[in-house]
């Protein structure tokens, strides 16, 4: 039976939905092939193409795939190639000697002349070159058989994990470009606060008739500056890109949690973006949003 404390199942990171793994169990007349491959997929989808004598295993051949790979879109195939002797139909020679008996018999009692080249005759009679396959599996050559399915799948899994480090590398950089972007957002909004201040008070300068109550003034500004006002937005973001990056270091099938982590970071910055009145905090939300897209593309293959 497959154990999975072989694959290292909760000593690494996210693992890849992605993989392929190939064995082979050399056996005495025969070789038999075993190839997995796996592509991403909602939940697990598996599909088992078995050589007729190993038919009888099928069930048990499933449940130690799903146990070993989880989540995906699975293929499974076994075939058998067999050595060229083995492959050789064999000549049933009791049944030629009786086929030549009887026609022997039947010349002489007919007096039909006897066939002037007796071999091509004699092998197209029936079932002289039908061979009997047999389907009788015995347990010395399914232990072999099993053993090249469960290195087939440690390779798939070695597969995986090398996918799913390289996503996770991907991931921490998009993170990190999003949290500069976060910190160059902040720097402007500190300047962005007193541009708003001065460009109201100038315009009231442009009206020279117009009288306003200064105290009254700074209570508009402080509430048209609160509904603009990202602090909470940037809070949740920053939250969010920790709790992706802790979830990351949780090992396998946390793939449709950093979905989900994924979507309420674009909720942030999105809004993030109906507040920022600057063009360059805009350029900066359009920016963010493309790293997360790109976030949200890698994520659909983790498992």
């Amino acid at each position: 039976m497959l154990h999975l404390h072989k694959f290292n199942y909760f000593q690494i990171m996210i693992q890849s939905m992605t993989g392929y793994g190939r064995a082979i169990a050399q056996l005495e007349d025969k070789k038999v092939y075993v190839e997995i491959k796996s592509l991403n997929s909602k939940a697990l989808d598996l599909s088992v193409r078995l050589a007729p004598l190993y038919r009888e295993k099928e069930m048990e051949i499933r449940q130690r795939i799903s146990s070993a790979l989880l989540r995906g879109k699975i293929d499974l195939f076994l075939w058998i190639e067999k050595d060229s002797a083995q492959n050789a139909v064999p000549i049933n020679s009791e049944l030629v000697s009786a086929y030549y008996k009887q026609i022997k018999a039947i010349s002489k009692e007919t007096s039909i002349p006897e066939p002037t080249e007796w071999f091509p005759l004699l092998l197209r009679m029936p079932d002289v070159l039908t061979k009997v396959e047999t389907f009788n599996l015995d347990e010395e050559e399914w232990e072999k058989v099993s053993k090249a399915i469960d290195e087939a799948l440690s390779e798939l899994v070695a597969f995986r994990i090398q996918e799913g480090q390289a996503l996770a590398k991907t991931f921490s950089e998009k993170l990190d470009n999003i949290s500069q972007l976060l910190l160059d957002i902040e720097h402007l909004e500190t300047a962005r606060v007193e541009k708003i201040r001065i460009r109201i008070v100038e315009g009231l300068k442009l009206i020279p008739e117009v009288e306003y109550d200064k105290n009254r003034l700074e209570q508009e500004l402080i509430y048209y500056i609160e509904k603009l006002d990202i602090s909470e937005e940037k809070q949740r973001l920053a939250n969010h890109i920790t709790y992706f990056r802790k979830t990351m270091d949780e090992g396998i099938g946390q793939g449709k949690k950093l979905g989900f982590i994924a979507q309420e970071m674009g909720r942030e910055i999105n809004t993030t973006g109906s507040k920022s009145n600057q063009a360059e905090m805009q350029n900066m939300v359009v920016r963010m949003k493309d790293e997360l897209e790109q976030i949200k593309e890698q994520v659909l293959n983790v498992l």
